[in-house]
């Protein structure tokens, strides 16, 4: 069950953490601003469908966080980036077959979108 009272502290947390007004954080989360007021009042308790708009919204607010206290906030801060720095590749790269006595350790294929795909032969 949440506790109503430290689930209205960890959303005034959000809130002030993103620097946004109850009405701001409302149209980014897709809720009435009387949602969050009542909420933040205690007269209503949050619905799921809330909370996963919260989390829809802010990819940093962890779930267990949000509910219970447990975990951290922001969960970015512990967590290593995800995506690797981008690479600089040659601006010309020669069509010329590479002539070698070594065999294929592996191969690797980089994407614009910082994903890459590893073949071993």
């Amino acid at each position: 069950m949440i506790n109503s009272a430290e689930f209205t502290a960890r959303l005034k947390k959000i809130i002030d953490f993103y620097d946004e007004t109850a009405s701001s954080f409302a149209e980014k989360v897709g809720v009435q601003r009387s949602s969050i007021s009542h909420i933040l009042s205690g007269r209503n308790k949050p619905s799921l469908d809330f909370v996963m708009k919260i989390l829809h919204a802010y990819p940093d607010v962890e779930l267990y966080w949000l509910l219970n206290g447990k975990g951290s906030f922001p969960k970015s801060n512990n967590l290593p980036n995800p995506m690797p720095p981008k690479l600089e590749f040659p601006k010309e790269v020669s069509n010329e077959p590479v002539q070698t006595d070594s065999e294929i350790e592996k191969i690797v294929i980089f994407y614009k979108d910082g994903t890459f795909k590893s073949y071993n032969p």
